[in-house]
């Protein structure tokens, strides 16, 4: 009897119609799942080689600033997400001190829940998105680079840099179909205390599966470009951007 979900598992990496043998999955499908699984635990668990990350961007030009949270190692990551939320008192105070030259946009990059998106996309979809930025005059601040943090982070980091909008790349939830998920939230005003219904969110960053880097950056650069002129971002700012065809 022939399965109608079968032609469906083309259209989608999600764990359907994967047969079985007696009461169980085949070994195909258990050995797949295990490898997602492993796959998924070590995205989370391994550290994020933010130095290096850092020296590929300066050997692109790009200024730097290498922060960091309370935050001591990942399982300290995982029991206590109010740490990844705020920077150290070393890094306050590095940016209390920083002249921004009244940037518009902040730009954070932390590894958040999947160190392995960041390392395989975060450097193209950097460099897409700061071309868009510069192609629109918008000024950015120095690329902020903050291991183990949350996406709160970047209203503490936006307000000391005296930014109009923060923009944070962080690597997203690992999931059994996605362990390099990366995803893009962008807050207008960013100020310690706001909340995520102040927040734009972009997902599923990780082509070919999902979407691509320039399709994110221009997204990103709709929205950026709309917070600026309405002075507004989150469930207030609806995106009515075209669709992307890539």
């Amino acid at each position: 009897m022939s399965d109608s979900w079968v032609t469906l598992r083309r259209f989608t990496q999600a764990r359907i119609a994967l047969g079985r043998v007696g009461h169980a999955l085949p070994t195909r499908g258990l050995l797949d799942f295990q490898l997602a699984h492993a796959r998924a635990r070590d995205a989370v668990h391994f550290p994020w080689a933010s130095e290096v990350f850092a020296e590929q961007l300066r050997t692109l030009g790009e200024e730097v600033l290498i922060l960091d949270t309370p935050v001591a190692n990942r399982s300290e990551y995982l029991r206590r997400p109010d740490l990844g939320r705020i920077l150290s008192q070393e890094s306050r105070s590095r940016l209390r001190n920083y002249n921004a030259d009244d940037a518009d946009v902040a730009l954070i990059v932390t590894n958040g829940l999947s160190s392995t998106a960041v390392g395989q996309h975060g450097l193209p979809l950097l460099q897409a998105i700061l071309k868009g930025y510069r192609s629109r005059q918008i000024r950015v601040a120095p690329v902020c680079l903050v291991a183990n943090g949350r996406v709160a982070l970047s209203d503490e980091i936006g307000r000391l840099l005296g930014a109009r909008v923060a923009v944070i790349i962080v690597g997203e939830r690992p999931g059994l179909s996605a362990a390099d998920s990366l995803g893009i939230y962008l807050t207008f005003a960013p100020q310690p205390g706001n909340s995520d219904a102040q927040r734009n969110c972009i997902s599923n960053i990780r082509p070919p599966e999902g979407l691509g880097y320039e399709a994110a950056a221009a997204k990103l650069l709709y929205l950026t470009g709309e917070a600026i002129r309405r002075a507004l971002s989150g469930v207030a700012l609806k995106d009515e951007m075209a669709e992307l065809l890539e």
